[in-house]
């Protein structure tokens, strides 16, 4: 495995022009969005691991416009999908249309659909019925789309920033398990505090419009992606991050009694691997070169609190997947 080692200068200043990059990158943000800090961080952690987002917030809290700002701030294509319950898969993929060519003769061409694009803005994505939005797995998985029998493969860097409300639920369709899997981080966004929300006032409800420099091309997101996967990382860091996601599992002999008195269904290995690429991007955006349990420890929640489900004992003690998460990073 490529390490970054003290002596690898290009390594290194690589981990220094991220940590200088993302700085700027936070200051022109703060330009548009007030507050938010730890949900922008988590959402570029989860780009420069190569994972995708799920954003839940009530209405007004910026969720959209913090990925349209992060788009254009990173120089990417930035494509938007409004999700409805009549939304066809095609609608999101492509679809072929039959045309003439020079000849006269008629041919079948593909036209690309919205998810060809870097940053895809999956709008209210549980308003569209399960068979569309499974349209999106394969995207998210595999960074390709199959059409009539032929594969497409989509530009790199590739993302999905879905967004969702929590309490309006009639109308709405949950997600499956297999494609909430695919989320590295589920982010809840909160409340803006008293002093964030004057400042928000004032700047919507004014002439305020601040233009937003580039500050990361396609091509340097790519290189610090590739920085993360050199990143090494101790034994004992991965035996604790397995360690605390098979503890997850209530058929485990070690699970905690918490998981097993109120856990149905916990994380699979795909929690591991974005626990792991989570600490890797915290400790070198923090301008470190190796992670410790303290980074796993900070991308857990994210990384558990859409892949547990709970069962009727915590609904009935009120209970939530939060407080059963935070049991089992104490214990």
């Amino acid at each position: 495995m490529t390490e970054i080692k003290s002596g690898e200068g290009s390594d290194v200043e690589l981990v220094n022009k991220l940590k200088t990059r993302y700085s700027d990158l936070k200051k022109e943000i703060s330009k548009v969005i007030v507050g938010q800090d730890k949900i922008i961080d988590q959402i570029f952690i989860s780009i420069l691991s190569n994972g995708h987002c799920l954003l839940v917030g009530v209405p007004g809290l910026a969720k959209t416009l913090i990925v349209k700002t992060l788009s254009e701030v990173l120089d990417l294509n930035f494509s938007r999908i409004q999700f409805t319950p009549d939304l066809m898969p095609s609608d999101i993929t492509g679809t072929e249309i039959l045309e003439n060519d020079s000849s006269g003769k008629k041919l079948f061409k593909f036209i690309k659909g919205p998810v060809f694009a870097n940053i895809v803005l999956a709008d209210e994505i549980n308003r569209t019925p399960p068979k569309t939005q499974s349209a999106l797995l394969e995207a998210m998985q595999e960074h390709r789309v199959t059409a009539a029998g032929n594969s497409y493969k989509l530009e790199e860097p590739f993302f999905v920033l879905a967004t969702q409300n929590p309490i309006e639920q009639e109308g709405t369709y949950p997600l499956p398990e297999a494609q909430l899997d695919r989320f590295m981080f589920n982010l809840w966004l909160d409340y803006p505090s008293f002093d964030e929300e004057l400042d928000i006032i004032r700047k919507t409800t004014s002439l305020y419009s601040p233009e937003l420099k580039k500050i990361m091309s396609k091509e340097d997101i790519i290189s610090f992606q590739n920085l993360v996967k050199k990143v090494p990382v101790a034994d004992e860091v991965i035996r604790y991050a397995v360690g605390i996601v098979a503890s997850t599992r209530p058929k485990e002999s070690n699970s905690p009694k918490i998981v097993k008195d109120y856990i149905s269904w916990g994380a699979g290995p795909r929690a591991s691997q974005y626990l792991i690429l989570g600490a890797k991007t915290k400790c070198i955006l923090d301008g470190r070169y190796s992670p410790d349990i303290e980074d796993v420890k900070k991308v857990a929640v994210p990384v558990f609190r859409h892949r547990l489900i709970t069962n009727f004992n915590a609904e009935a003690d009120g209970l939530s997947v939060l407080k059963i998460i935070e049991e089992i990073v104490k214990s």
